[in-house]
């Protein structure tokens, strides 16, 4: 009983745990085992979408999109299209601390079995070398 009065103390003056907080930092809020696909600061801001992005928005159920907030709307515009024609939920996070990431499509609560959550071109390369 003593316990269970201290933790509903601690929730209460701390909130609830968060757990893996620094993966939620980099990830926008989310955790990288629910993440399809993450993509860098330059891959956003680069002119065409990327294809895997709108092929996974397309087939997968479940989904919610994070964009960080910190780059101009007219960078990740195009993805926010593309989310409100899927019927994706999106949320613009202004990270706390820097994060290379700028744009995290992520279940909303179900790990992804998937190999490569990243797709590593120059952009990445550039993004990842710079952190």
């Amino acid at each position: 009983m003593g316990r269970d009065v201290n933790d509903l103390l601690e929730k209460a003056i701390y909130g609830n745990p968060e757990t893996k907080p620094a993966e939620r930092r980099l990830f926008l809020t989310t955790i990288l085992e629910r993440v399809y696909i993450a993509l860098t600061k330059k891959q956003v801001q680069a002119a065409p979408v990327y294809r895997e992005v709108e092929q996974t928005m397309a087939k997968a159920n479940n989904l919610h999109l994070f964009l960080n907030g910190n780059l101009a709307y007219s960078d990740y515009a195009a993805y926010i299209k593309i989310a409100v024609s899927q019927n994706v939920p999106y949320t613009i996070v202004n990270p706390p601390t820097p994060t290379p990431f700028a744009l995290v499509l992520a279940d909303k609560s179900q790990p992804v079995q998937k190999a490569d959550r990243f797709i590593k071109d120059d952009l990445y390369e550039i993004d990842m070398a710079a952190d």
